[in-house]
C-alpha cells in the first residue's frame, strides 16, 4: 500500500504542475489578444468542485460579495473563476466564444462580442490553440536543463563494463557473443547505455563490439531490427551482465520469510540455470505467460517455484521452496550496474545546462516520435496505458531526480499527443484554424459542434481501451 502511494503521489503531482502550465499557455495567450477566460480548472468538474473562487466562503474570506446565480443556475461572469476539480482526469480553461468540451450552444448563439475567441483574426486563435503545447514543451526543456545544473549528467561509459552484456537467441544467430561489449553502430560512437543504443542497434548496418579485448564488426540484417523485438521478449535482445546477487530483502517479504539473505546468489530458479539478473528475468516472463487463463489453483501451485540460493557467508548451496506474491515477485532487491562500475559526472554550469538540456530534451522528443511507429503493432497496442501504467514508471521511493526526469518525459508526451489532427485536441482545432487561412473561409458552428463530439468520444474510447490494458496487466 505505501508503495502504491508513494506512486500515486507522484503521478498526482506531476500531472498537477503540468496541467496547470499547459492550460496556463491557452490562459496567457487568450489574455494578450484580449479574449475573456471564463474558468481555469486543475482537473474537471462535472456537477460539481472541490474549490472554486466563486464559492461563497472564499468570497468572504477574500472580503468580497458572494456571487449570486442567474436564473439558469450559472454565475454571471466575474473575471475568471479558479478551480479545482474533481475527477483527476486532466484540467481546462473554458474560452468565451470557443467550441470546446463544456459545449455551451448557448453562449455560441447569442451575437458575437468583441472579447470573445470567434471574434479574434485567424492568427490569434491559433496562437491561442498552440500556447498549451508549445509551454508544455518548453517546460520539459527548461527541467532537463535544471536537472543538469542541479545534479549533472552521470554516466558510465559503456568501454568500462567489463562483465559485458548478454545476448538472446536472436542476437547471437546475427553474430552477437555473450559478453561483447557494443562500442558503435555505423560509425556512431556509443557512450553509455541508454535506449538510444538499441535504437541505433535496430537501424544500423554495422555494429562494432568490443569481444576480447579487440574491436569485432558485426553486419546486420537488411532491413533492419524491430526496437519494439528488441526490448519484448522473455530475454531482451541485449542487456547489460549483472551477477545475479541479492543486494535487499524487504521485510515479511516471500524471500524473507524463507530465510534468504542480502548477499545472497540465485544459481536456479525450477531447475533452470540462473548466472545473471538477465537469466533470472527470463524465467519470470516465462511463468508470467503460463499464469494466462490459470485458475485460482494453478496459480498458487505455478506460483510455487523451487530456488537454488548460494549463501553470501558459507558458499553453501540451498534449495528453497516459496511462494511468489501475485506479481511474482519474490521481494528482493538486484544488485545493479553502480555496484560493479565507477560512474563518471560531468557538472554544467547554468550557461552550459541549458543548451545541453535543450539538446538532450530534442533529442528525447525525437526518439519517442520515432517509436511511436510500433503503436500501430499488435504488441505495440498492447503496450498502450493510462494512469497505471504512467504511475509504474515512478520509483518506489521518493526521488527527485527521476521526478524530474518523468515530469519532464511526460511534458513531452503530451505536447505531442495534444498537437495531433484529432478534433478536440488542440491539434485538432488548430488544424481546422489552418484551413481557415489558406482557404479564407470559417468552418460553420454545427460542423465543429459535430468535430468537437467525434473528437471526444475517439478520446473516450481510446482512454476505455488504456485503462482496459492497465487492468489486465495488473489481473495478469
Amino acid at each position: 500500500m505505501d508503495l502504491f502511494l508513494i506512486r500515486a503521489a507522484q503521478l498526482i503531482l506531476c500531472l498537477s504542475i503540468l496541467i496547470v502550465l499547459h492550460e496556463g499557455g491557452h490562459f496567457a495567450m487568450a489574455k494578450l489578444f484580449g479574449i475573456r477566460v471564463e474558468k481555469f480548472f486543475l482537473f474537471f468538474d462535472y456537477k460539481f468542485h472541490l474549490f472554486s473562487t466563486y464559492s461563497r466562503w472564499w468570497r468572504r474570506l477574500c472580503g468580497k460579495q458572494p456571487i449570486e446565480k442567474d436564473p439558469d443556475g450559472n454565475y454571471p461572469y466575474h473575471g475568471t473563476e479558479y478551480g479545482i476539480g474533481w475527477i483527476p482526469l486532466g484540467g481546462y480553461v473554458k474560452i468565451s466564444g470557443m467550441i470546446d468540451e463544456s459545449m455551451d450552444r448557448e453562449q455560441m448563439s447569442q451575437p458575437p462580442q468583441p472579447w470573445e475567441f470567434r471574434t479574434k483574426p485567424a492568427w490569434q486563435r491559433l496562437l491561442v490553440m498552440l500556447a498549451g503545447v508549445i509551454v508544455n514543451f518548453l517546460v520539459a526543456l527548461v527541467i532537463y536543463s535544471m536537472i543538469l545544473f542541479v545534479w549533472g549528467s552521470s554516466y558510465i561509459p559503456l568501454r568500462d563494463m567489463k562483465m559485458g552484456f548478454t545476448y538472446n537467441e536472436q542476437a547471437q544467430s546475427i553474430g552477437f557473443r555473450q559478453g561483447d561489449i557494443p562500442v558503435s553502430a555505423d560509425g556512431e560512437t556509443f557512450r553509455d547505455f541508454t535506449t538510444d543504443v538499441l535504437r541505433s542497434i535496430s537501424n544500423a548496418h554495422q555494429v562494432t563490439v568490443l569481444r576480447g579485448g579487440r574491436e569485432v564488426a558485426i553486419t546486420m540484417p537488411e532491413g533492419g531490427q524491430s526496437l519494439l523485438d528488441m526490448l519484448q521478449g522473455d530475454r531482451p535482445f541485449i542487456a547489460p551482465y549483472l551477477p545475479s546477487v541479492i543486494d535487499t530483502v524487504l521485510p515479511n517479504s516471500p524471500a524473507a520469510k524463507t530465510g534468504i539473505s542480502s548477499g545472497d546468489r540465485i544459481l536456479a530458479f525450477n531447475g533452470h540455470p540462473i548466472d545473471s539478473w538477465t537469466d533470472y528475468d527470463e524465467q519470470i516472463h516465462i511463468l508470467s505467460r503460463s499464469l494466462e487463463g490459470a485458475t485460482t489453483n494453478d496459480s498458487l501451485r505455478k506460483r510455487t517455484v523451487a530456488v537454488a540460493v548460494q549463501r553470501a557467508d558459507s558458499l553453501k548451496i540451498d534449495t528453497i521452496t516459496l511462494l511468489l506474491n501475485s506479481e511474482l515477485q519474490m521481494g528482493i532487491g538486484k544488485t545493479y550496474a553502480l555496484r560493479y562500475y565507477k560512474p563518471i559526472t560531468e557538472e554544467y554550469g547554468l550557461l552550459e545546462s541549458i543548451p545541453a538540456g535543450f539538446s538532450y530534451g530534442v533529442n528525447v522528443f525525437c526518439g519517442y516520435v520515432s517509436d511511436l511507429k510500433y503503436l500501430f503493432t499488435k504488441e505495440g497496442a498492447k503496450s498502450v496505458g493510462s494512469f497505471g501504467a504512467i504511475g509504474s514508471m515512478f520509483p518506489a521511493s521518493w526521488d527527485w531526480q527521476r521526478f524530474w526526469e518523468l515530469t519532464a518525459f511526460i511534458s513531452i508526451i503530451l505536447a505531442f499527443m495534444n498537437v495531433l489532427p484529432i478534433p478536440a485536441l488542440d491539434g485538432g482545432h488548430a488544424l481546422f484554424l489552418l484551413l481557415e487561412i489558406v482557404f479564407r473561409r470559417k468552418f460553420s458552428l454545427k460542423f465543429q459542434e459535430r468535430a468537437q463530439m467525434i473528437g471526444m468520444w475517439l478520446l473516450l474510447a481510446l482512454m476505455v481501451y488504456a485503462i482496459g490494458n492497465d487492468i489486465f496487466r495488473f489481473l495478469l
